[in-house]
Formats: C-alpha cells, structure tokens, sequence
C-alpha cells in the first residue's frame, strides 16, 4: 500500500506499554506502538496510563484515533507502521 494509505478503523482498544489494538475495516487486527510519539507537552500528556486508556476512534476521521485533548496520529502511520496480529 502507498505511504498515505488510510483504513477506516472498527475498534480500537488500548494495551500495557503504550500500544494499541486496532482492527481495520479490511478484518486485519494491528498492534500500534505509541510511545516513539510520547514527547513534549502535548503528546507526553499519554504517558499517563489512565488518559492514555480513554482512546477512542476520531468521531469525523473513522481512519485514525484520538484522545480528549485531540491528539491524534496521521492514518497511515497508523496502519502501514501498526504490526499485524496472527
């Protein structure tokens, strides 16, 4: 798939060590690994494990996720730098 590949999300479930479960619209579940973006003000707001639990998919974007202060990560990193679960 391209670089800007964007895959409409169904679910999205947080894990231990800063990771996500994902599962695509295309039936392919993907674990996401969060903490390379944990950095600065903004985005280190996730290193805490209960505001990093209230993840949710964007309301208006189905293809990436965000967290109540609108962070968020672009939808094709989500999907082409997720790993696939078997």
């Amino acid at each position: 798939m391209s670089e800007l590949t964007s895959v409409p999300l169904l679910d999205v479930k947080p894990l231990a060590d800063y990771r996500l479960d994902l599962l695509f619209a295309t039936q392919e579940r993907k674990v996401f690994d969060v903490s390379p973006y944990i950095k600065g003000s903004w985005y280190g707001e996730l290193k805490d494990p209960a505001y990093f639990s209230q993840v949710r998919i964007h309301p208006d974007m189905k293809d990436t996720v965000m967290w109540p202060h609108e962070q968020d990560i672009a939808p094709h990193e989500l999907y082409e730098l997720s790993t696939v679960v078997s």
